[in-house]
């Protein structure tokens, strides 16, 4: 017979069946939580063997909850939201100075770790934990304080936006200028590797769609490479490897060393913008306040300037 006071499964097995009835996957929720897929399919049985119940309708290429692990799924949320704001305010009242930020992989790398150095200079007793990946997390439930966020310019709306960007080619030094096929206008693009990214978040930022902006049809490029981060296209870009799509001010430090160049002008402003989304529970806290401040006003002092349209530049 039991004798606990609170007759209920383990908390191991109640966080992976409420990652898993989320995402209405047991691969998702076993990157989530960091556990294999094999892991989180053992504690949902257990868990379904320790109520005497299914929770899941398990299909060949699809998960579902039934009328059970609906019940539960919403309990379960509710119990394990309390538990972590609790918490939350707990670790912030015990003198916690840790600001947990999360943004793309392509903007930490390029803009965000670069200037972080400043922010801890100045705020010794502030520490720092970047999360990056391209999922709109929700900041309460995963015990994030800030996210930097990139999409249109609509969803930012009601949230400090930090900046545009344009959209351009960029190519290392080396390779505009190589003698043999030099880049003087889009047109001798034909003759070079184009760096593509593979993530369809991304499809807006296309070589296809740049070349339709400038009238340039049936545009076949002497090879290509697809990336699916941003940051490794840059690094390949940097590295000789082809010409890519550059985005200011990501680019700016990379553009100002002369790490990268332009080989021509022809830019065009993206309709994507950065905005920064805060968490409810922290964001009255001084060093979540603090990095806010500071990223804002690093943001402002390199806005890209506004480009003309495409079809004015030459």
């Amino acid at each position: 017979m039991r004798s606990r006071r609170y007759d209920v499964p383990p908390l191991d097995q109640l966080l992976a069946f409420e990652a898993a009835a989320r995402n209405l996957s047991f691969t998702r929720a076993g990157e989530e939580l960091f556990l294999s897929q094999s892991a989180v399919s053992r504690q949902i049985q257990a868990l379904e063997t320790d109520l005497g119940t299914r929770l899941f309708e398990r299909k060949t290429r699809a998960l579902a909850l039934t009328e059970d692990g609906h019940a539960l799924f919403r309990v379960t949320q509710g119990v394990l939201q309390s538990l972590h704001d609790s918490a939350q305010r707990l670790r912030h009242a015990a003198g916690s100075r840790m600001v947990t930020v999360t943004t793309t992989p392509g903007f930490a790398a390029l803009w965000l770790i670069p200037r972080l150095a400043t922010f801890t200079r100045d705020h010794p007793g502030i520490d720092v934990r970047l999360s990056t990946g391209h999922e709109l997390v929700n900041l309460e439930r995963a015990g994030v304080d800030l996210a930097i966020r990139y999409g249109p310019e609509e969803q930012a709306e009601g949230h400090v936006t930090l900046f545009g960007e344009t959209v351009f080619p960029v190519c290392a030094p080396a390779l505009r200028d190589n003698p043999m096929c030099p880049l003087r206008t889009p047109e001798d693009l034909r003759e070079q590797v184009l760096l593509y990214m593979d993530d369809t978040r991304t499809a807006w930022l296309d070589w296809d769609l740049w070349f339709h902006a400038l009238g340039l049809r049936d545009f076949h490029p002497a090879g290509r490479l697809h990336f699916s981060h941003y940051d490794q296209l840059i690094h390949a870009a940097v590295a000789g490897q082809g010409v890519a799509l550059g985005r200011d001010p990501l680019l700016r430090d990379l553009l100002r060393d002369g790490q990268l160049v332009t080989p021509f002008q022809r830019d065009a402003v993206s309709s994507r913008t950065y905005y920064l989304v805060e968490s409810l529970a922290t964001r009255m806290t001084d060093h979540v306040k603090a990095f806010k401040s500071w990223v804002i006003e690093a943001a402002r002092a390199e806005s890209p300037a506004t480009s003309a349209p495409l079809e004015s530049r030459g």
